[in-house]
């Protein structure tokens, strides 16, 4: 799952960004000045930022030439209500990767982001495989044997959970802390409920079975057989 970095002042598109990366499967992390963005940049694994300019504390154009000075090397995407040529070049040349101006229409948004990650993203890590079934990170999508494969959100995660640990196992309490972010408690029944909705949806009748039962631990996605 890619994580996102919004750095936006303005609290209401600030959450409606965050609102609508996450309903589109990304992990978002926001900041509201530009001291906390260049912080939260610095801190933990973001594989792009999306930045304003106008940011209270510091410059945005400041907080992407620290990001670059201090090594930062992920894409940044510029969103920005000034649309002067001088503006766009200042921030190109501060190391921008690419740049939209508001308004702008959240799939174009998504486009960009897109782009953006899969110039970034090695290419092996695009796609993850167990046998006859592929998933596309970037565009979300999910096949086995050339089918498309519907899933919820949740399912789209586990799975990409269970493909990330290939031929692994994989407890209870780490699928827990990492898909659902809580402790394993009450989570036991849901996360075996969720599983077996998986199984239903990627082993149909005839195809062999990919996620197996480790009693008394938890699952081990397999190719090998």
């Amino acid at each position: 799952m890619a994580r996102v970095l919004i750095i936006e002042d303005q609290r209401k598109h600030l959450e409606s960004l965050r609102r609508g990366l996450e309903v589109e499967g990304y992990d978002v992390v926001t900041a509201a000045t530009g001291p906390e963005g260049l912080e939260a940049a610095q801190a933990g694994a973001v594989d792009v930022v999306v930045l304003d300019l106008m940011l209270p504390g510091r410059h945005g154009l400041d907080v992407l030439r620290d990001l670059r000075s201090a090594g930062f090397v992920k894409p940044v995407l510029i969103l920005t209500a000034l649309d002067s040529v001088e503006e766009r070049v200042q921030g190109l040349d501060g190391g921008a990767n690419d740049y939209l101006v508001k308004p702008f229409a959240f799939a174009e948004l998504l486009a960009r982001i897109r782009a953006l990650l899969r110039r970034d993203y090695p290419e092996r890590e695009l796609f993850l495989h167990a046998d006859d079934l592929e998933m596309d990170l970037l565009a979300r999508r999910v096949a086995r044997g050339g089918s498309a494969i519907e899933l919820t959100g949740r399912e789209y995660e586990l799975l990409e959970y269970l493909l990330r640990h290939k031929n692994e196992v994989v407890t209870r309490d780490m699928i827990a802390r990492d898909v659902w972010k809580e402790s394993t408690g009450a989570m036991t029944r849901v996360i075996d409920v969720y599983i077996n909705a998986l199984r239903k949806k990627v082993e149909p009748f005839g195809r062999r079975p990919l996620i197996h039962t480790i009693r008394g631990i938890g699952y081990a996605l397999r190719d090998d057989g």
